[in-house]
């Protein structure tokens, strides 16, 4: 199954990331495999996985994206990365990405547009992130498909759920609209759907739990919330 298509299916769909580390937490669990988390996400019923492959950052690689694909995992792969280049797709896409982050933060219009370009001629999907109304105006004057609202900023690593409760309603209909950052309870997710999101990308919640397969289940069945 193609990203998008994964993260447009009825019910709550999952983007489950596996990340050793990050800027606002630190180290999270720096020895985590990630064919390991791969089974447990799959298991536990993720729509996606994202993989991150920045290495100064979060203690990533394309590697351990490279080491999931050839697992034979089921479910569709984002290479979560701080992508500026063409060739950085063309690496991920030769890795097993079926889709690729690109944060409209650090693009300018003519990058923005010609990697969604570049993005679509390998077969990519691209996860557009944004973060406030300009940015999304950005993105779907690029072409984007799949836009995601990071609650957190970038520039202080703060965490406000509300920011994506609110600028989920600001993307148009017919785009995939994806839910970042912040999320820890089926409350939260359910709270998210109401506003609109299609697909929910989890990360600190799921790699911080001892059991990241039944952390999964209990926020899919939060479904019954969005009722």
């Amino acid at each position: 199954m193609h990203f998008k298509d994964a993260l447009s299916r009825e019910g709550v769909n999952i983007i489950a990331e596996f990340k050793r580390a990050s800027p606002s937490l630190g180290d999270i669990d720096v020895g985590a495999d990630p064919v390991a988390k791969a089974k447990l996400y799959e298991a536990g019923g993720a729509a996606a996985m994202s993989v991150l492959c920045d290495a100064a950052r979060f203690k990533g690689s394309v590697e351990d994206l490279r080491r999931v694909a050839a697992s034979g995992a089921g479910i569709p792969l984002l290479a979560k990365d701080f992508i500026t280049a063409k060739e950085r797709l063309r690496e991920v896409k030769e890795a097993g990405a079926s889709a690729a982050l690109l944060i409209v933060r650090y693009l300018d219009d003519a990058q923005l547009a010609d990697l969604l370009a570049e993005a679509r001629r390998l077969g990519l999907d691209a996860l557009v992130e944004t973060h406030s109304e300009e940015e999304i105006k950005r993105a779907v004057a690029a072409g984007a498909d799949i836009i995601g609202v990071n609650c957190r900023d970038l520039s202080n690593f703060t965490v406000d759920v509300s920011i994506s409760e609110r600028l989920l309603r600001a993307i148009p209909d017919g785009i995939v609209k994806v839910a970042e950052s912040g999320i820890r309870t089926p409350a939260d997710i359910a709270r998210l759907k109401a506003a609109g999101a299609n697909a929910f990308l989890i990360g600190t919640t799921l790699m911080k739990s001892q059991d990241p397969e039944g952390t999964l289940r209990e926020l899919i069945q939060s479904r019954t919330l969005c009722l």
